[in-house]
Order: structure tokens, then sequence, then C-alpha cells
């Protein structure tokens, strides 16, 4: 059925919220990836081999993973604290002095002697990606590097509002780790927001908040997901294996799906005009989303704001993440015309869709 959501008062109380952004303490914890972009023009085929040649005109370098998500929050105001490890090399340099030329703190990650930084290269040609190739070390981090990990995350825990967990699959996100943050924030009462990988899905058991995209979720069900019941089926599912308050389903140009606890789905559409590039979004939707509810959003406005900003994101190529202005413009042009808004937007509960 039809949504009463969102209102005019949804739109004023997420507006408000954008000066409350500044005041917002987020933890982030996972996997660091420096994100390298190759831009050139194709003219011609190589004659070694059935391959395009690409004329390099420039590179960039920008934050990756979890910093990214870092990226994305700082770009709206909130506060972040980073936690992670690096390698003891040239593209572990490169990522400290972008968080220092960003002002963040770069106490919480650790420089790892026996381990490379993870860099992903993309090489754009004509404005569309060719090839993608990365250099990394997938094992999981070593026990006096886990252990520093936790000192330093457990120092700051108590003056966040909320953690995110990034799990790229890099081998910074463990078992042990995993079950050390579900201890503290416990202790400290604070959310705990998982972006996952499918590696073991029970690593996340436990956490408030999960944000799968359609491929995870399908993964970590073993449900194939082509219609409504199978949605469900998958999100009924991922429920009751991790406890969770409530599990997002990411679905590209679907939008997201909201399973909560009390057997309420919320089907909110994408907003994106045009997708040049999806790299980073799930960054975007965790990260604000996240900052949505340090500032005491609802789950759904927080899922809403992240929603549209996730549709401004994948329309630029590369890492990106959307400004305060840019955001609230959509914002405002979203709010002129809310019954076609909350005419897309479904409620319903999936526990019925089941019986």
């Amino acid at each position: 059925m039809a949504s009463e959501f969102p209102v005019s008062q949804d739109f004023e109380i997420i507006l408000d919220s954008f000066s409350v952004f500044k005041e917002c303490k987020v933890m982030i914890i996972g996997d660091i990836i420096l994100d390298e972009f190759v831009y050139g023009n194709v003219e011609r085929i190589s004659p070694e081999a059935p391959v395009p040649v690409v004329e390099v005109e420039r590179e960039t370098f920008l934050l990756g993973g979890a910093a990214n998500v870092l990226n994305n929050i700082i770009s709206l105001e909130g506060q972040t604290f980073l936690y992670g490890v690096v390698g003891h090399d040239d593209a572990g340099e490169k990522v400290f002095r972008l968080l220092k030329e960003r002002k963040c703190s770069t106490s919480g990650i650790i420089k790892d002697k026996e381990r490379r930084t993870t860099i992903k290269t993309r090489v754009i040609a004509n404005k569309q990606q060719v090839v993608r190739f990365d250099k990394e070390n997938r094992s999981p981090i070593s026990r006096t590097t886990l252990e520093e990990l936790k000192v330093r995350i457990g120092d700051n825990v108590s003056s966040i509002d909320l953690i995110i967990i990034s799990d790229y699959g890099k081998g910074v996100i463990t078992e042990d780790l995993m079950s050390f943050l579900r201890k503290i924030s416990q202790q400290h009462h604070k959310d705990l927001l998982v972006d996952p990988k499918i590696k073991n899905v029970q690593l996340y058991k436990g956490a408030t908040y999960i944000t799968p995209n359609h491929k995870e979720a399908e993964n970590m069900t073993g449900i194939k997901i082509k219609d409504n019941e199978s949605l469900c089926q998958a999100g009924n599912l991922l429920m009751k294996m991790l406890g969770c308050k409530a599990v997002i389903i990411t679905r590209g140009e679907k939008g997201m799906s909201i399973f909560e606890n009390s057997g309420r789905v919320t089907d909110i559409p994408a907003v994106a005009r045009e997708v040049y590039d999806v790299t980073g979004a799930g960054d975007t939707v965790i990260g604000v989303m996240g900052l949505g509810l340090a500032a005491n959003l609802s789950l759904l406005q927080s899922a809403f704001l992240a929603n549209v900003a996730a549709g401004i994101v994948v329309g630029e190529v590369g890492t990106a993440a959307v400004s305060s202005s840019k955001l609230k413009r959509a914002l405002q042009t979203y709010s002129r015309d809310i019954s076609s808004i909350n005419g897309c937007i479904n409620q319903y509960s999936y526990l019925q869709v089941e019986q």
C-alpha cells in the first residue's frame, strides 16, 4: 500500500538536522582503501592484443573503503573518528595526507610494516571504466595489530554517538574484533551499523542495523531475489539470522527496502536521474544514514536522506561525496512534491507476504 511517509513534517525535521550534524561524532572502523583513478582517452586498439590503448591525461587519488565513509560524513560537517590499518608504504602516506588535508585525525590508524595499503586503480576512458586492478592483502590483521586497534577504539568509544563498521573483506574486520565491538557497543549503549561482506554472515550477529546490497543479501541467505515475495523471504531470514533491529537492503535502480523487527517493510524508490558511476554508493548510504541516526533522526528519515544522497553520488564519476548544499537542494525539490514521493513509497508487513 502507499505510504504516508514522508510527510511535510519529516522534511522539516530532516532539513533542521543539518544544523545538528556538526555536533555528531561517528566512529568508523574497517578497511581503509586508497582509490586511484587514471583518466584518459581511447583512439586505437593495441597491435599486441585486442585491447584499447588508453592515452593517460591525469591521475587522482581519493579516500576509499572506510575512509570514504568518513569522506561522506565530513562533507556534511559531521565529526569522524576513523580506525583501521594501512601499510608502511607510499600509499599509506597518501592516505594520511588526504586525511590531514581534510583536517581529520589519524590517531586511530595503525601503520603495519607487514602489510601493504590496499589500492584500487580504475582506468577510465571516454567517461567509461575500462579496467580495475587491485593491490591488497586480504589476510586477517596480526594479533599485535588487532590488540592495539582494540585499545585505541576502547579509549574513545564513550565519547562518540554511533559506530559504523565498513567491511571490505581486507582483513581488519575479524570475529575477535566484532566480538569486542559488540561488547563495548552494548556496554556504552551505542548503535552498531554494518556494511557487510558475505564471507561470514554470523560475523555480524548482534549488529543494530546492517546494509547489504541486493547481491550480498542473496549470497548471505541463499535466496534468489526475483520478486517481492523472495525479497521479503531474504529480509526476514536475515532478521532471524542476525537479530538486527533493522535490515536495509540497497537495490540499485530499485532503491532500498527496510525490514524492521516489528515486521514492517518500507520500499523507498531510487531518486537518481542518471547513473554514471556506482563507486562508493554503499559508503554514502551507511555514512549518511549513520549521521542521520546520530542526529536523532528516525530510521526511515535517516534512510530516506541516505537514499537521496546516494542518488546524487551515482550521478558523478569517481568516489564522490555529496555536499550539504547539494543535498539540501535535492530535499527541498522533493519536499515541493510530497504526494508523488509517498505515492511511490510502499509499506507493508513481510510477515503477511510470507503467509
